[in-house]
């Protein structure tokens, strides 16, 4: 059998790799598809990995542009051929390349199947190194290109027949495996790739091992961080195959931390391939955000998520906070988030953004009501940065608390006695709703305060207790209006909140030595 020639595709869209993916079965002409890249710094850390016989690489891209790229390709790498991609604009780019000794190049707007392939072919044929056959019409290749064009929701022609034959059992399943943290971040590099690849061989031997009544075939997806496998079986192996699974997740779980197991439910037809990889593989891998101490996924063991109602009132939240109701803010915003954390159907960005959005708004709202917040202010893209790169549910919650006791620290160092802002609001509090039927309780409801602790908060600021001070604004209003002759003394019992007369001449008596009659007649003008 003659080697086929492998290409690395190079682009910063990522249309014009699928397109280019996807345009034929590229084996049944010698080709295979080995990679992509969306960059030149990425396609380098392919290089050396994949070994391409043939690069087809942009002009223009992010990071590592083709010109920089294909010269250290060609210098590195000199059997290596490199096809160019470029728009019209780009000839000077294009000139350059060529100097660096690529193999031909394509305008975009022209770029059709049969000119591509004819460019690949005849490149193909200069590479000594490679044996290359134009017509190769080997049955599996064909069978893994149709996983792929499947799986990525392009529709493809084949024989049900040939699945017939590949596929022989009724039952279908997919296994995903994917390694999170650096992964996410960096899940092209060699190392990475070299660990995936190791896990995809682990996870080959087991299936290998269950022997009959199952077939199996890597399923290539578009995310290079994920392993997936299309599993073809008996419906009594599935039982068995979950148990096997669970087993090598909890074999490798105690060297790899970080790695998630996926499954999904049987399926009955090679055709549902794409809705189960992203309805169940895609989504169950999100849902490790939210279930970081299992190992293997299953949608038939999740729990019912749990049920958020509606979205956080954010101006409620930004009332409080302008009241300095701190403690009631913060133990709102705390039940709403562990509502959140069991509702895993909501995806992680969703989440972690939410975060993000409060932490943004705490610290403007406390710099508003003038706190110092330059500490806060210099630390929150770090806040952002760590929220966003938070593995799982607990770490993003215990990101958020610590966040939340770094402004409680904040908000103490200026409650002090010397300063106390929610003494005042207190105070102003009574001054205006002296005549209202005023209690602890009450109080307390309002100000989201224990009437124990508020009393006690009282009589340590103040130096009257709650009864005496509210006895002596009402007396001091009181005394006002006795003033005038404009009411009656019971009129003003009442205004001032006193319902009984007797009770309101016994109280302003005891703090002016004065019976309200007495204080009128000394006074009146």
């Amino acid at each position: 059998m003659k080697e086929l020639c492998r290409i690395l595709i190079v682009d910063d869209e990522i249309l014009v790799r699928q397109g280019i993916k996807h345009y034929m079965v590229w084996e049944q002409f010698g080709f295979q598809i080995v990679g992509e890249a969306s960059n030149g710094k990425e396609a380098l850390e392919l290089v050396d990995q994949l070994q391409p016989h043939i690069v087809i690489t942009d002009i223009v891209m992010p990071i590592m542009d083709g010109e920089e790229f294909t010269r250290i390709v060609k210098q590195r790498y000199p059997h290596i051929e490199v096809i160019v991609l470029s728009s019209y604009g780009e000839f000077s780019y294009v000139r350059s390349t060529f100097q660096s000794g690529v193999a031909d190049y394509i305008l975009k707007p022209k770029l059709e199947t049969q000119e591509l392939l004819q460019v690949l072919q005849k490149t193909a044929r200069r590479i000594p190194s490679l044996q290359y056959n134009e017509d190769n019409d080997q049955e599996l290749l064909s069978i893994d290109h149709i996983i792929e064009k499947v799986i990525s929701g392009y529709e493809v022609n084949y024989g049900q027949e040939l699945i017939k034959q590949a596929f022989p059992y009724e039952h279908y399943c997919l296994i995903g495996v994917q390694p999170s943290g650096y992964i996410a971040n960096n899940h092209t590099s060699a190392a990475v790739q070299s660990h995936l690849s190791t896990l995809g061989m682990r996870l080959a031997e087991v299936l290998e091992s269950l022997g009959t009544s199952i077939v199996f075939r890597p399923a290539p997806v578009s995310d290079s961080g994920l392993i997936v496998f299309l599993v073809n079986l008996e419906e009594s192996k599935y039982s068995t195959l979950v148990t096997v699974i669970q087993q090598l997740a909890d074999d490798i779980h105690a060297q790899s931390p970080q790695i998630g197991w996926v499954m999904s439910s049987p399926f009955h037809t090679f055709e549902q391939i794409d809705p189960v990889y992203h309805q169940q593989i895609l989504k169950l891998l999100d849902y490790r955000f939210y279930f970081p101490d299992r190992r293997l996924m299953l949608e038939s063991e999740l729990p019912p998520p749990v049920a958020v109602q509606g979205a956080f009132n954010l101006k409620q939240f930004a009332e409080e906070m302008k009241r300095e109701h701190f403690e009631f803010a913060f133990q709102e915003l705390r039940q709403y988030v562990t509502a959140m954390s069991g509702n895993y159907v909501s995806t992680p960005f969703e989440l972690k953004s939410f975060l993000g959005n409060v932490v943004f708004n705490i610290i403007t709202l406390l710099g508003n009501l003038d706190y110092d917040v330059e500490q806060l202010d210099a630390e929150k893209y770090n806040y952002f940065k760590q929220i966003n790169e938070a593995e799982h549910i607990n770490e993003a919650i215990d990101l958020l608390n610590r966040f939340l006791l770094v402004v409680d620290q904040q908000i103490a160092a200026r409650t002090q006695p010397n300063s106390n802002s929610n003494m005042k609001k207190l105070l102003e509090y009574i001054d205006i709703h002296f005549a209202e039927s005023l209690s602890l309780t009450g109080l307390g409801q309002y100000f989201h305060f224990n009437p124990s602790y508020l009393s006690s908060y009282f009589t340590t600021h103040n130096k009257e207790g709650f009864s005496e001070y509210l006895n002596k604004i009402r007396v001091e209003k009181a005394a006002a209006m006795l003033k005038e002759d404009e009411f009656t003394i019971a009129d003003i019992s009442s205004k001032v909140g006193y319902s009984d007369p007797s009770y309101f001449t016994k109280v302003f008596k005891k703090l002016t030595g004065l019976s309200p009659s007495q204080y009128r007649r000394k006074h009146l003008r």
